[in-house]
């Protein structure tokens, strides 16, 4: 096997700082082969930490000094395709500071700010997720909720797709957290893209924006009543919708998914399409769980659920990271919707509960449950 680049130049005995310079220069950092990615740290310290968020792995992984010098390694495994959001923890005079990765450029932002990115051979960020200059652009615009089951107004952004006529009807994905898929999933850019491409059927989405998530998502009756009962026959008025149940879809990562198999759930026959990613679908089976009280809700629902499911739709496609704590219960959901009757499609990546996890899904999900005239040509 081929010595890591690190491994070669340590081998070399002690550098010099000139030494360093140019190892630093004539490679980027990670530096990635094979299975195996080497991150570097340059600097005054007392210790150094890659701080990571891999489900199973001590969340700490240290740093090796090279002698005495101010050059530090880390030698990580890195599977074919994946990709592994992480910081630094340097260590000064009892000081721990977290950074970003001074070496590497690419980062991954969310609503708690950014983090530095790692990605295994094979792994490329989608096209389809990128702005296409030659892609019809669809539009935005804004609509309020002024009378709520939440007793206060929402705002709704409201996706029109590229040649939207009023004449024609389009299929309705209601979108949780639709503010946070727009800034960090890049999803305007998403549906156009796909819908372009005519990989997914041109649609209308309604990208909501929630007071208090944690209190709202976990089976809240009055979160359910507001899509259900007030936005949707809101969204019916306005716009030329299909009438169908199946043409109509639920949408949300983490407690934004369980938000939307609960709606669903509440009101079986409404949402024909349920999309759900990295779900927080904390059970028990015995006991209590260990996930602290924001999860008490959710775990209230999803005992119920799975103890008397229904059918709450028609074709459910989920996605999780394996890198997640939550692989466990997304895996463990898939046999049970299955026993519904329910179509069931299930994608399972190295990645971790991310937005970009959720974007790089966005194609494989919409266009199972919208398939665009390519899909519906070819499949």
């Amino acid at each position: 096997m081929t010595p890591l680049a690190i491994h070669a130049f340590l081998d070399k005995g002690k550098p010099e700082a000139s030494a360093i310079d140019a190892f630093l220069r004539e490679h980027s950092f990670p530096l990635v082969e094979g299975k195996r990615a080497t991150f570097v740290f340059r600097g005054q310290a007392d210790a150094v930490n890659l701080r990571h968020w891999i489900y199973g792995l001590e969340s700490s992984q240290p740093f090796e000094r090279v002698w005495d010098t101010d050059l530090w390694f880390h030698v990580h495994e890195m599977p074919p395709g994946s990709r592994v959001e992480y910081k630094l923890e340097v260590v000064r005079g009892g000081n721990h500071e977290w950074i970003r990765d001074p070496f590497n450029s690419h980062l991954a932002h969310d609503p708690f700010g950014a983090n530095s990115v790692a990605t295994g051979e094979g792994y490329v960020r989608p096209q389809w997720s990128l702005p296409d200059p030659e892609a019809r652009k669809g539009r935005t615009e804004e609509l309020w909720m002024t009378r709520t089951a939440f007793g206060q107004p929402r705002r709704v952004t409201m996706y029109l797709p590229a040649r939207y006529r009023p004449q024609r009807r389009y299929p309705l994905l209601i979108v949780h957290d639709g503010g946070d898929y727009l800034r960090y999933a890049a999803l305007k850019d998403v549906l156009d893209n796909l819908i372009h491409r005519l990989e997914v059927a041109p649609l209308i989405a309604a990208l909501s924006h929630p007071g208090d998530r944690l209190v709202e998502y976990p089976d809240d009756p009055r979160h359910a009543k507001f899509i259900a009962q007030e936005l949707l026959p809101e969204l019916e008025q306005r716009y030329p919708l299909l009438p169908a149940a199946n043409a109509r879809c639920l949408m949300g990562a983490s407690f934004g998914a369980v938000a939307s198999l609960a709606t669903a759930w509440r009101h079986p026959g409404k949402f024909g399409r349920l999309l759900l990613q990295s779900g927080s679908f904390a059970f028990t089976d015995i006991g209590r769980h260990k996930r602290g009280p924001a999860f008490d809700k959710v775990v209230e629902f999803v005992n119920a659920f799975r103890d008397a499911p229904g059918r709450p739709s028609e074709r459910v496609y989920l996605s999780c990271g394996m890198y997640e704590s939550l692989i466990y219960e997304n895996r463990s959901l898939v046999p049970l919707l299955q026993t519904t009757g329910m179509g069931v499609r299930y994608e399972w990546v190295r990645d971790g509960h991310n937005w970009e996890n959720w974007r790089d899904r966005l194609q494989s999900g919409l266009s199972w449950l919208f398939p665009g005239p390519l899909w519906m040509v070819y499949e």
